[in-house]
């Protein structure tokens, strides 16, 4: 007989808290016997949506999908080990990882857990990559102090400040790398007082260090016309090529790259090609005009079966091979990276002198300030051509004067 399985989630609106929030609990129903567990997730009651039992509120709801798949990833596992499941048994289970910590290192790893469930649930790796790094980095800095780890409480305004001259003076990071590191530092503590362990942020007086010039990574355009001009002989490299060409005229990122489909590609009535999709890391859509290169690599792939992809693209780290690897067969200078077509789109249709305002729609970008970084890169770009030009003008100009 076949188990029966059920999650649904409520809230007692009877019981709020004094700040206006209210538990979030799951009912787990298995074979008609039910067992509810708190999720640690509060919200206000007009934010709760009982139809969808789910919250209005896109950061809190990612968290009550992410304890959803914790939940039935548990349910699974206990299955597959026991072959019969009860409710009590899941609520034990997931009770024991759903325990708030109290030290900092221990609720990053379970962040870093959540961020990993996130990260399949968008198709998106970045944040969860780039929080190994900083977790480590703190784990380094604690362990420096001779301690394993620190509880909450023990944080104060000096622990941050000291974390900062470590990331600079002993690991050598840039101040770019120094903000990320007290970025995810200022995370865990919200969290901690999001679950009520500390009262206030201890460190949110403490300022980030002044962001380095942004360093956006882009190829040129005889770079690109070269890759363009360029087919390779290894299948998978030859689909890197060609969805990096794709990227370079569309700005899409990889995660929609990959998961674009038929349905996002349409027509005007004046017969013009657009993308339309929204972008998996900020849920921004992005219009796009396609540029009739993209539009012939698109035809290479699936247009017309909405249930596949349009591009049969692997997991992001397994391209990532397959990009360097066209990078140094066509000898770019620098190491290639996916997301360097994004960055050279940004680059190129501003050098084009397409309006800013386009750009951002284009990109996605949830504000201009983001689109503006490319302004500050050409125009660097400008100012370095015009010192070389100067500097080839100078031995002219001293033999006219000589003459």
């Amino acid at each position: 007989m076949r188990s029966t399985f059920k999650l649904l989630f409520y809230i007692n609106r009877n019981k709020v808290k004094s700040d206006s929030t209210t538990a979030v609990l799951c009912r787990i129903s298995i074979d008609g016997k039910k067992s509810a567990v708190t999720t640690g997730i509060y919200c206000r009651p007009g934010d709760w949506d009982s139809k969808k039992c789910e919250i209005k509120t896109a950061r809190e709801n990612n968290r009550l999908a992410a304890f959803r798949s914790r939940l039935e990833e548990a349910y699974g596992n206990l299955l597959r080990n026991q072959g019969v499941v009860t409710a009590e048994q899941l609520k034990t289970t997931v009770s024991g990882a759903n325990s708030v910590p109290e030290y900092l290192l221990q609720a990053g790893e379970v962040e870093r857990e959540r961020l990993r469930v996130r990260s399949k649930e968008i198709n998106s790796t970045s944040t969860y990559r780039q929080s190994k790094t900083t977790q480590l980095n703190l784990r380094q800095f604690i362990e420096s102090r001779g301690m394993k780890d620190i509880a909450f409480s023990d944080i104060t305004g000096e622990f941050a400040e000291s974390f900062k001259v470590f990331l600079k003076k002993e690991l050598g990071h840039r101040n770019g790398h120094v903000n990320h590191c007290l970025c995810w530092l200022n995370r865990l503590i919200y969290i901690a007082v999001d679950r009520e362990v500390l009262r206030a942020n201890p460190i949110e007086d403490v300022a980030y260090e002044k962001k380095d010039a942004p360093k956006l990574r882009h190829i040129s355009r005889s770079e690109l016309k070269r890759m363009m001009e360029t087919p390779m002989p290894d299948p998978m490299m030859e689909l890197a090529r060609r969805t990096f060409i794709f990227s370079s005229l569309t700005g899409l990122a990889y995660a929609d790259t990959r998961a674009l489909h038929p349905r996002h590609i349409g027509t005007t009535s004046e017969g013009r090609r657009y993308i339309r999709i929204r972008r998996a890391k900020t849920d921004v859509e992005a219009f796009i005009p396609l540029h009739p290169i993209a539009g012939q690599i698109l035809e290479l792939y699936n247009t017309t079966d909405d249930d596949r992809p349009v591009f049969p693209l692997p997991v992001r780290d397994v391209l990532w091979y397959e990009v360097h690897g066209m990078g140094v067969a066509l000898g770019m200078r620098e190491n290639l990276s996916y997301h360097m077509a994004r960055h050279s789109f940004g680059t190129l249709t501003l050098t084009a002198g397409i309006p800013i305002e386009s750009i951002a729609r284009m990109m996605g970008h949830t504000n201009i300030d983001s689109t503006q970084v490319y302004a500050q890169v050409t125009d660097r770009k400008i100012s370095s051509d015009m010192d070389r030009l100067m500097e080839r003008r100078k031995p002219a100009a001293g033999k006219e004067a000589a003459g």
